[in-house]
């Protein structure tokens, strides 16, 4: 049911954003790993990358497991037993997992990170909870880092858009019990996921729905029901264009001629037009189609 997010924050601001307090209580930032890779974005769609916190042990032995690292990931979790030499071959949707199974499943908790695109104005990231994997390639190559969000039954204020919602983390304290998994067990770790009630959203327009639109106007708020402005296109002017040269340099129909249009946009009773008339007002320069409904 989660199928879009957004971080439109740069690398850096992103890591401030993440600042921690470490087991000693000193404020740190996380290390980025493979920073080069991420890429802000106002559209992120399964299979495209994000960022994702995780404590350094995972990826560090060694290492304070309080202490935590940025990595940029696959969103589309692909488990490091997975044998085919194409993680694309992956038969089952990995983009979201239910709280109630996910502890079938051999991976390592992470949290994927998510702004509201406010130019960070007091506002803070929505941390969702998440579990993370690492699969080689069996001939070799390069490893694969890839994630999945889990869900839960939606909270009451949510219930109406759809009936699962992302596990977000409320808090410091709830992402340092998530994330530290050598002092936290699992066990009590899963009492943190669970329906969010302090979280506010708004309706977007359906611009979202193609990842190739990546521009603040995909976390712009709508008004459900507004009507949608209608813009002439490069191709729509070129249209017109031709209609008006054709229209001028050819004789006025008779009335008995002229075709009797009734529709939405055209109203009877109407001035009278010519074919070409009736296909310019269609394209927007006298008017356009009735706008569609805007999803949320």
């Amino acid at each position: 049911m989660c199928g879009r997010t957004a971080c439109s924050l740069g690398a850096a601001r992103l890591r401030r954003a993440c600042a921690y307090r470490d087991r000693q209580g000193r404020r740190q930032q996380p290390e980025w790993l493979r920073e080069g890779r991420y890429r802000p974005s106002y559209n992120k769609g399964p299979q495209s990358s994000g960022p994702v916190l995780l404590s350094r042990k995972h990826v560090q032995q060694d290492a304070d497991s309080s202490e935590r690292v940025l990595m940029d990931m696959r969103w589309g979790l692909v488990p490091s037993w997975f044998k085919e030499d194409d993680p694309s071959k992956m038969q089952f949707k990995t983009s979201n997992c239910r709280s109630d199974t996910m502890l079938s499943k051999s991976s390592y908790k992470a949290e994927e990170e998510e702004d509201s695109d406010e130019e960070w104005r007091g506002w803070r990231l929505l941390t969702m909870a998440g579990i993370f994997d690492c699969w080689e390639p069996p001939k070799g190559g390069e490893p694969l880092y890839t994630y999945t969000i889990i869900t839960v039954d939606a909270s009451e204020d949510v219930s109406f858009i759809h009936h699962r919602m992302p596990a977000i983390l409320d808090g410091d304290e709830a992402i340092e019990k998530w994330l530290d998994f050598a002092e936290v067990p699992t066990r009590e770790a899963m009492k943190l996921i669970r329906p969010a009630e302090n979280i506010a959203f708004h309706p977007v327009s359906t611009f979202v729905n193609s990842v190739r639109n990546d521009t603040p106007e995909c976390l712009v708020p709508i008004e459900l029901g507004a009507p949608k402005e209608v813009k002439a296109t490069a191709s729509s002017k070129a249209m017109l264009g031709w209609l008006k040269s054709s229209q001028e340099g050819s004789p006025q129909k008779k009335e008995d001629t002229l075709p009797r249009w009734k529709s939405q946009f055209i109203h009877s009773p109407s001035p009278k037009k010519s074919s070409a008339g009736i296909l310019r007002q269609w394209l927007g320069q006298e008017g356009g189609p009735p706008a569609k409904k805007q999803k949320a």
